[in-house]
C-alpha cells in the first residue's frame, strides 16, 4: 500500500483500518490530510477489501478543519478546501466496502462530520461529538449536512446553534453511533460489527450500500420507485441466484465473486 505522511493505512485480514495520524494537531483536517484521505479512499475503493476502518491516533478523533489553512485563504480558496472535504465524505458513502468509525476521543464540526458520513460508527464510552461553530463565528454548515440526516432536526439544531459536547451515551441515543463500548473494548468491537455487517455477497452488499444512499430521503414513493427497479435487476445476478438457490437447497452459499 501506498505510504503516507498524515495517515496510516493497513491491512487487518480482509479490511482496511486508515488511521488519521496528525495527534499533534488534534487530527485536524489540513489540505494535506484531506487529499491523502480522499487517495486512501480511492485506493481501497478498488481493492478487494470487504470492509474500512476509519480510526484515529491520539487523544481526539478530529477536531476538524484546520484553522491554519482557513485563516490562509480567500473565499474561493475555502470552497475549494470544502469541495475536496465534501468529496472526501461523499467517498466514505461510494466506497462498495462497509467502512466503520472508530471514534476514540472528541470528534468536533468536520470530525463530527467524518463519523456521521460513515456507514456505521462505533464510540468508546470518553469520546464526545460537537458541531462547535454555533458558539463561535463560523458556523458549521457543512458538517451539519451528514449529522442532520443521523439524528433528526431537533437535535441538530440543539447541537448546531449551542455548539455543546454531547457524550457518547447521548450520540447513541440520538443515532449518531451505533455502539458505545468501553475504552479498552474499542478495536474488538469494531471488527465484531464489521465481520457482521459485512458477510455475504461483497458485489450485493456494495449495490445495497449505492441504492440505500441514494434512496434516503426521497418521498417514499420516489424511494420504492428506485428500491423496485434495483431489486429486480439485482434478482438476476449471480450472487442474487446463488444466495436464493443456498437457502432453498439448505446449503452454505459459494459466493462468485
Amino acid at each position: 500500500m501506498v505510504a503516507y505522511e498524515n495517515l496510516v493505512m493497513a491491512s487487518q485480514g480482509d479490511s482496511v483500518w486508515i488511521t488519521l495520524n496528525r495527534p499533534e494537531r488534534r487530527n485536524a483536517l489540513s489540505w494535506e490530510l484531506l487529499r491523502e484521505l480522499q487517495k486512501a479512499l480511492t485506493e481501497v475503493a478498488g481493492s478487494p477489501a470487504v470492509g474500512v476502518v476509519l480510526a484515529a491516533n491520539g487523544p481526539v478523533f478530529s477536531a476538524g478543519h484546520d484553522f491554519s489553512d482557513v485563516l490562509a485563504q480567500d473565499a474561493k480558496g475555502i470552497r475549494e478546501l470544502l469541495h475536496l472535504c465534501t468529496d472526501v465524505m461523499r467517498l466514505l458513502q461510494s466506497a462498495p466496502q462497509v467502512v466503520v468509525a472508530r471514534v476514540q476521543g472528541l470528534a468536533t464540526a468536520a470530525g463530527c462530520q467524518l463519523v456521521a458520513s460513515c456507514d456505521l460508527a462505533v464510540a468508546g464510552e470518553s469520546a464526545g461529538f460537537a458541531l462547535p461553530g454555533g458558539k463561535g463565528g463560523w458556523f458549521c454548515h457543512t458538517p451539519a449536512v451528514p449529522v442532520a440526516r443521523s439524528i433528526g432536526r431537533k437535535r441538530l439544531m440543539e447541537m448546531a446553534l449551542t455548539g455543546d459536547v454531547i457524550g457518547s451515551r447521548t450520540a447513541l441515543e440520538w443515532g449518531l453511533v451505533n455502539r458505545v463500548v468501553p475504552d479498552g473494548e474499542l478495536d474488538e468491537a469494531v471488527e465484531e460489527l464489521l465481520a457482521r455487517a459485512s458477510r455475504g455477497s461483497a458485489a450485493s452488499k456494495a449495490l445495497g450500500k449505492r441504492t440505500l444512499y441514494s434512496q434516503l430521503d426521497r418521498p417514499e414513493s420516489d424511494a420504492y420507485e428506485i428500491a423496485c427497479e434495483v431489486m429486480a435487476d439485482s434478482s438476476q445476478t449471480p450472487a442474487a441466484r446463488e444466495g436464493i438457490a443456498s437457502f432453498l437447497e439448505k446449503r452454505p452459499p459459494v459466493w462468485p465473486e
